[in-house]
Protein backbone atom coordinates (compact mmCIF):
# COMPACT_ATOMS: atom_id res chain seq x y z
CA UNK A 1 0.00 0.00 0.00
CA UNK A 2 1.71 3.28 -1.14
CA UNK A 3 2.30 5.59 2.19
CA UNK A 4 1.35 9.33 1.14
CA UNK A 5 2.77 12.02 3.62
CA UNK A 6 2.15 15.68 3.91
CA UNK A 7 5.96 16.89 4.21
CA UNK A 8 8.21 19.50 2.96
CA UNK A 9 10.89 18.77 0.51
CA UNK A 10 14.03 19.18 2.61
CA UNK A 11 11.90 16.02 4.54
CA UNK A 12 11.67 14.30 1.41
CA UNK A 13 15.50 13.92 0.68
CA UNK A 14 15.81 12.72 4.16
CA UNK A 15 12.81 10.16 4.01
CA UNK A 16 14.10 9.19 0.64
CA UNK A 17 17.75 8.30 1.17
CA UNK A 18 16.73 6.16 4.10
CA UNK A 19 14.27 4.30 2.07
CA UNK A 20 16.68 4.38 -1.38
CA UNK A 21 19.20 2.12 0.57
CA UNK A 22 21.55 5.43 1.44
CA UNK A 23 24.60 4.10 3.69
CA UNK A 24 26.22 7.53 4.97
CA UNK A 25 25.12 11.31 4.99
CA UNK A 26 27.52 14.31 5.91
CA UNK A 27 27.27 17.51 6.20
CA UNK A 28 26.47 20.58 7.53
CA UNK A 29 23.44 23.05 8.46
CA UNK A 30 23.14 25.96 6.35
CA UNK A 31 19.30 27.49 5.46
CA UNK A 32 17.06 26.77 3.91
CA UNK A 33 17.92 23.34 3.51
CA UNK A 34 19.31 22.41 7.41
CA UNK A 35 15.61 20.27 7.55
CA UNK A 36 17.73 17.33 5.56
CA UNK A 37 19.77 16.85 8.22
CA UNK A 38 17.47 17.80 11.13
CA UNK A 39 15.31 14.93 10.04
CA UNK A 40 17.97 12.11 9.63
CA UNK A 41 18.83 12.76 13.22
CA UNK A 42 15.33 12.66 14.01
CA UNK A 43 14.79 9.28 12.44
CA UNK A 44 17.90 7.62 13.81
CA UNK A 45 18.48 5.14 10.31
CA UNK A 46 21.38 4.19 12.31
CA UNK A 47 19.12 1.79 14.25
CA UNK A 48 17.19 0.63 11.54
CA UNK A 49 19.13 0.30 8.63
CA UNK A 50 22.42 0.74 9.45
CA UNK A 51 22.63 4.09 7.53
CA UNK A 52 25.14 6.80 9.04
CA UNK A 53 24.21 10.04 9.43
CA UNK A 54 27.47 12.73 10.50
CA UNK A 55 27.18 16.82 11.18
CA UNK A 56 30.63 16.99 10.27
CA UNK A 57 32.62 20.53 11.30
CA UNK A 58 31.94 21.96 7.55
CA UNK A 59 30.98 21.88 4.48
CA UNK A 60 34.80 21.41 3.27
CA UNK A 61 34.98 18.43 5.90
CA UNK A 62 31.65 17.11 4.56
CA UNK A 63 32.28 17.23 1.15
CA UNK A 64 35.78 15.08 1.47
CA UNK A 65 33.79 12.62 3.98
CA UNK A 66 31.52 12.28 0.93
CA UNK A 67 34.50 11.38 -1.37
CA UNK A 68 36.15 8.99 1.38
CA UNK A 69 32.74 7.06 1.73
CA UNK A 70 31.68 7.00 -2.24
CA UNK A 71 35.46 5.80 -2.88
CA UNK A 72 34.38 2.37 -0.67
CA UNK A 73 31.57 1.65 -3.31
CA UNK A 74 28.79 3.24 -0.62
CA UNK A 75 25.76 5.20 -1.45
CA UNK A 76 26.63 8.45 0.02
CA UNK A 77 25.13 11.72 0.26
CA UNK A 78 25.51 15.40 1.57
CA UNK A 79 23.23 18.66 1.31
CA UNK A 80 23.50 22.63 1.63
CA UNK A 81 22.79 25.69 0.14
CA UNK A 82 24.78 28.37 -1.94
CA UNK A 83 27.86 29.12 0.49
CA UNK A 84 28.22 25.79 1.39
CA UNK A 85 28.54 24.63 -2.09
CA UNK A 86 30.75 26.76 -2.68
CA UNK A 87 33.33 25.71 0.04
CA UNK A 88 32.28 22.67 -1.33
CA UNK A 89 33.73 22.96 -4.96
CA UNK A 90 37.34 21.45 -4.87
CA UNK A 91 36.08 18.29 -3.11
CA UNK A 92 33.46 18.10 -6.11
CA UNK A 93 36.29 17.84 -8.33
CA UNK A 94 38.33 15.89 -6.80
CA UNK A 95 35.34 13.28 -6.93
CA UNK A 96 34.41 14.05 -10.35
CA UNK A 97 37.88 13.53 -11.06
CA UNK A 98 38.57 9.90 -9.58
CA UNK A 99 34.98 9.13 -10.95
CA UNK A 100 33.11 8.27 -7.81
CA UNK A 101 29.09 8.00 -7.29
CA UNK A 102 27.17 10.67 -4.78
CA UNK A 103 24.55 12.19 -4.24
CA UNK A 104 24.82 16.48 -3.60
CA UNK A 105 21.89 18.39 -3.30
CA UNK A 106 22.05 22.41 -3.25
CA UNK A 107 18.73 24.08 -1.69
CA UNK A 108 19.90 27.32 -3.19
CA UNK A 109 19.63 30.58 -1.50
CA UNK A 110 20.15 34.29 -2.77
CA UNK A 111 23.62 35.93 -3.45
CA UNK A 112 26.44 36.25 -4.27
CA UNK A 113 27.88 36.17 -0.54
CA UNK A 114 25.97 35.27 2.21
CA UNK A 115 23.10 37.08 0.50
CA UNK A 116 19.51 36.28 2.21
CA UNK A 117 17.88 33.38 3.21
CA UNK A 118 14.91 33.64 0.32
CA UNK A 119 15.07 31.46 -2.45
CA UNK A 120 17.01 31.93 -5.36
CA UNK A 121 18.29 29.69 -8.55
CA UNK A 122 21.37 31.49 -8.84
CA UNK A 123 23.68 28.73 -9.17
CA UNK A 124 22.90 27.55 -11.88
CA UNK A 125 26.04 28.68 -13.35
CA UNK A 126 28.24 27.36 -10.22
CA UNK A 127 26.16 23.38 -10.31
CA UNK A 128 25.47 23.40 -14.26
CA UNK A 129 28.99 24.60 -15.79
CA UNK A 130 30.92 22.79 -12.99
CA UNK A 131 32.19 25.82 -10.01
CA UNK A 132 35.19 23.98 -9.38
CA UNK A 133 38.32 23.34 -11.16
CA UNK A 134 39.04 21.42 -14.06
CA UNK A 135 37.10 20.06 -17.00
CA UNK A 136 34.29 17.98 -15.50
CA UNK A 137 30.30 17.51 -15.19
CA UNK A 138 27.89 16.75 -12.68
CA UNK A 139 24.64 15.46 -14.01
CA UNK A 140 22.07 18.25 -12.45
CA UNK A 141 17.67 17.46 -11.98
CA UNK A 142 15.91 19.84 -11.10
CA UNK A 143 12.81 19.34 -9.12
CA UNK A 144 9.74 21.42 -9.51
CA UNK A 145 7.65 19.81 -6.61
CA UNK A 146 7.81 17.68 -3.57
CA UNK A 147 7.59 14.90 -4.60
CA UNK A 148 10.16 14.68 -7.06
CA UNK A 149 12.36 15.72 -4.55
CA UNK A 150 11.86 12.21 -2.75
CA UNK A 151 11.74 10.56 -6.55
CA UNK A 152 14.96 12.57 -7.72
CA UNK A 153 17.07 10.63 -4.63
CA UNK A 154 16.51 7.38 -6.37
CA UNK A 155 17.71 8.10 -9.84
CA UNK A 156 20.35 10.62 -8.98
CA UNK A 157 22.12 7.60 -7.27
CA UNK A 158 20.84 5.60 -10.49
CA UNK A 159 22.73 7.55 -12.76
CA UNK A 160 26.08 8.42 -10.56
CA UNK A 161 26.33 4.86 -10.33
CA UNK A 162 25.84 3.87 -14.03
CA UNK A 163 28.26 6.52 -14.74
CA UNK A 164 30.57 6.53 -12.08
CA UNK A 165 29.80 10.04 -12.14
CA UNK A 166 28.44 13.19 -8.78
CA UNK A 167 25.06 13.69 -9.52
CA UNK A 168 23.62 17.10 -7.84
CA UNK A 169 19.60 17.73 -7.10
CA UNK A 170 19.38 21.57 -7.56
CA UNK A 171 16.67 22.69 -5.58
CA UNK A 172 15.38 26.10 -3.97
CA UNK A 173 14.44 27.23 -1.23
CA UNK A 174 10.50 27.34 -2.46
CA UNK A 175 10.76 24.20 -2.87
CA UNK A 176 12.88 22.73 0.46
CA UNK A 177 10.41 24.57 2.41
CA UNK A 178 6.77 23.93 0.99
CA UNK A 179 4.80 21.39 2.15
CA UNK A 180 2.63 18.76 -0.13
CA UNK A 181 1.71 15.41 -0.26
CA UNK A 182 4.08 12.94 -1.08
CA UNK A 183 4.63 8.89 -2.22
CA UNK A 184 7.56 7.66 -0.33
CA UNK A 185 9.92 4.90 -2.51
CA UNK A 186 9.17 1.56 -0.84
CA UNK A 187 12.51 0.97 1.15
CA UNK A 188 15.13 -0.83 -0.43
CA UNK A 189 17.36 -3.08 1.45
CA UNK A 190 21.30 -1.75 2.18
CA UNK A 191 23.89 -3.65 -0.40
CA UNK A 192 25.75 -6.40 1.29
CA UNK A 193 29.61 -6.12 0.72
CA UNK A 194 29.93 -8.73 -1.67
CA UNK A 195 27.16 -6.96 -3.50
CA UNK A 196 29.05 -3.80 -3.56
CA UNK A 197 32.12 -5.65 -4.66
CA UNK A 198 30.37 -7.42 -7.62
CA UNK A 199 28.55 -3.62 -8.39
CA UNK A 200 31.61 -1.39 -7.96
CA UNK A 201 34.62 -3.27 -9.03
CA UNK A 202 36.81 -0.49 -8.69
CA UNK A 203 36.44 0.25 -5.09
CA UNK A 204 39.44 0.31 -2.82
CA UNK A 205 38.34 -1.96 0.55
CA UNK A 206 41.24 -2.00 2.04
CA UNK A 207 43.96 -4.31 2.13
CA UNK A 208 42.10 -8.27 2.33
CA UNK A 209 43.63 -11.29 2.43
CA UNK A 210 47.68 -9.85 1.18
CA UNK A 211 45.40 -8.39 -1.94
CA UNK A 212 46.83 -4.29 -2.50
CA UNK A 213 44.15 -2.33 -2.60
CA UNK A 214 42.17 -0.29 -5.45
CA UNK A 215 43.76 2.66 -5.62
CA UNK A 216 41.31 6.01 -5.56
CA UNK A 217 42.79 9.50 -6.53
CA UNK A 218 41.93 12.58 -9.21
CA UNK A 219 45.76 12.93 -9.59
CA UNK A 220 48.31 12.05 -12.33
CA UNK A 221 51.83 13.41 -12.71
CA UNK A 222 52.13 12.57 -16.39
CA UNK A 223 50.79 14.90 -18.62
CA UNK A 224 50.10 12.33 -21.48
CA UNK A 225 48.48 10.05 -19.02
CA UNK A 226 46.49 13.13 -17.66
CA UNK A 227 45.21 13.97 -21.11
CA UNK A 228 44.14 10.39 -21.50
CA UNK A 229 42.07 10.56 -18.20
CA UNK A 230 40.59 13.96 -19.55
CA UNK A 231 39.66 12.31 -22.77
CA UNK A 232 37.88 9.51 -21.33
CA UNK A 233 36.26 11.97 -19.33
CA UNK A 234 34.61 13.97 -21.64
CA UNK A 235 33.98 10.37 -23.89
CA UNK A 236 31.44 9.55 -20.97
CA UNK A 237 29.89 13.32 -20.74
CA UNK A 238 29.05 12.17 -24.29
CA UNK A 239 27.27 9.34 -23.72
CA UNK A 240 25.58 10.80 -20.96
CA UNK A 241 24.45 13.99 -23.11
CA UNK A 242 22.92 11.31 -25.85
CA UNK A 243 21.43 9.14 -23.24
CA UNK A 244 19.86 10.91 -20.36
CA UNK A 245 18.34 14.23 -21.30
CA UNK A 246 14.95 15.11 -19.35
CA UNK A 247 12.51 17.81 -19.78
CA UNK A 248 8.72 18.31 -19.83
CA UNK A 249 6.57 20.23 -22.08
CA UNK A 250 3.06 21.33 -21.35
CA UNK A 251 1.02 22.88 -24.28
CA UNK A 252 3.75 23.41 -27.13
CA UNK A 253 2.04 21.82 -29.66
CA UNK A 254 0.24 24.87 -31.08
CA UNK A 255 2.63 27.65 -29.39
CA UNK A 256 3.56 30.96 -30.82
CA UNK A 257 5.77 31.59 -27.69
CA UNK A 258 7.65 29.49 -25.35
CA UNK A 259 8.26 29.88 -21.72
CA UNK A 260 11.64 27.84 -20.90
CA UNK A 261 11.92 27.78 -16.61
CA UNK A 262 13.23 25.24 -14.19
CA UNK A 263 12.55 23.98 -10.74
CA UNK A 264 9.91 26.33 -8.62
CA UNK A 265 10.00 29.02 -11.74
CA UNK A 266 8.44 26.24 -13.97
CA UNK A 267 5.55 26.19 -11.51
CA UNK A 268 5.03 30.28 -12.00
CA UNK A 269 5.49 29.89 -15.50
CA UNK A 270 3.04 27.48 -16.01
CA UNK A 271 0.63 29.59 -14.18
CA UNK A 272 1.54 32.60 -15.94
CA UNK A 273 0.85 30.13 -19.16
CA UNK A 274 -2.10 29.32 -18.21
CA UNK A 275 -2.93 33.43 -17.57
CA UNK A 276 -1.61 34.26 -20.70
CA UNK A 277 -3.81 32.08 -22.88
CA UNK A 278 -6.60 32.90 -21.07
CA UNK A 279 -5.72 36.20 -23.34
CA UNK A 280 -5.42 34.22 -26.18
CA UNK A 281 -1.52 34.29 -26.26
CA UNK A 282 -0.50 31.09 -27.04
CA UNK A 283 2.31 30.26 -25.25
CA UNK A 284 3.87 26.34 -23.70
CA UNK A 285 6.04 25.78 -21.39
CA UNK A 286 9.11 23.98 -21.60
CA UNK A 287 10.78 22.79 -18.24
CA UNK A 288 14.35 21.38 -18.38
CA UNK A 289 14.37 18.25 -15.57
CA UNK A 290 18.27 17.51 -16.33
CA UNK A 291 19.78 21.28 -16.62
CA UNK A 292 23.29 19.02 -17.48
CA UNK A 293 22.79 17.31 -19.60
CA UNK A 294 20.48 20.36 -21.26
CA UNK A 295 17.83 20.16 -23.73
CA UNK A 296 19.67 21.97 -26.42
CA UNK A 297 18.08 19.67 -29.21
CA UNK A 298 14.36 19.58 -27.77
CA UNK A 299 14.32 23.56 -27.47
CA UNK A 300 16.13 23.89 -31.03
CA UNK A 301 13.33 21.37 -32.34
CA UNK A 302 10.32 23.15 -30.59
CA UNK A 303 11.95 26.67 -31.07
CA UNK A 304 10.71 26.15 -35.31
CA UNK A 305 8.00 28.81 -36.27
CA UNK A 306 8.00 30.31 -32.48
CA UNK A 307 7.97 34.34 -32.68
CA UNK A 308 9.98 34.20 -29.52
CA UNK A 309 11.15 32.73 -26.22
CA UNK A 310 11.54 33.74 -22.57
CA UNK A 311 13.61 32.31 -19.86
CA UNK A 312 12.46 32.83 -16.59
CA UNK A 313 14.39 32.17 -13.59
CA UNK A 314 15.30 33.88 -10.15
CA UNK A 315 18.11 35.54 -11.01
CA UNK A 316 19.86 38.12 -13.24
CA UNK A 317 20.06 35.42 -16.39
CA UNK A 318 21.92 32.01 -16.53
CA UNK A 319 20.25 29.38 -18.39
CA UNK A 320 19.25 32.17 -20.76
CA UNK A 321 22.78 31.69 -21.87
CA UNK A 322 22.18 27.88 -22.98
CA UNK A 323 18.71 28.72 -24.50
CA UNK A 324 20.54 31.21 -26.80
CA UNK A 325 23.14 28.23 -27.87
CA UNK A 326 20.47 26.17 -28.12
CA UNK A 327 18.53 28.23 -30.60
CA UNK A 328 21.72 29.82 -32.48
CA UNK A 329 20.22 33.24 -33.14
CA UNK A 330 17.20 31.48 -35.32
CA UNK A 331 14.23 32.92 -33.07
CA UNK A 332 14.29 36.17 -30.05
CA UNK A 333 15.12 35.01 -26.83
CA UNK A 334 14.33 37.17 -23.35
CA UNK A 335 15.01 36.70 -19.98
CA UNK A 336 13.19 37.58 -16.91
CA UNK A 337 14.01 37.60 -13.56
CA UNK A 338 13.45 38.83 -9.83
CA UNK A 339 16.77 39.33 -7.74
CA UNK A 340 17.59 39.32 -3.78
CA UNK A 341 15.28 36.28 -3.03
CA UNK A 342 11.91 37.65 -4.72
CA UNK A 343 9.78 35.21 -6.09
CA UNK A 344 8.15 36.64 -9.43
CA UNK A 345 4.41 35.94 -9.44
CA UNK A 346 2.90 35.32 -12.51
CA UNK A 347 1.12 38.27 -13.93
CA UNK A 348 4.97 39.46 -14.19
CA UNK A 349 5.66 37.01 -16.18
CA UNK A 350 2.96 37.58 -18.62
CA UNK A 351 3.85 41.37 -18.92
CA UNK A 352 7.54 40.66 -19.19
CA UNK A 353 6.39 38.38 -22.27
CA UNK A 354 4.66 41.23 -23.72
CA UNK A 355 7.12 43.98 -23.20
CA UNK A 356 10.34 41.55 -24.03
CA UNK A 357 9.07 39.52 -26.63
CA UNK A 358 6.08 40.32 -28.52
CA UNK A 359 6.67 43.61 -29.04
Amino acid sequence: MEEIVLMKGNEAIAHAAIRCGADGYFGYPITPQSEVLETLAEEKPWETTGMVVLQAESEVASINMVYGGAATGKRVLTSSSSPGVSLMQEGISYIAGAELPCLIVNVMRGGPGLGPIQPSQADYFQSVKGGGHGDYRLIVLAPASVQEMADFVDLAFELAFKYRNPAMILSDGIIGQMMEKVTLPPFKPRRTEEEIMAECPWATTGRKNGRRPNIVTSLELDPAEMEKRNIHLQEKYKEIEANEVRYEEINCEDAEYLFVAFGSCARIAQKAMEDARAEGIKVGLLRPITLWPFPYKAIAERAKGLKGILSVEINAGQMVEDIKLAVEGNVPVAHFGRLGGIVPAPDEVVEALKQKVMQ
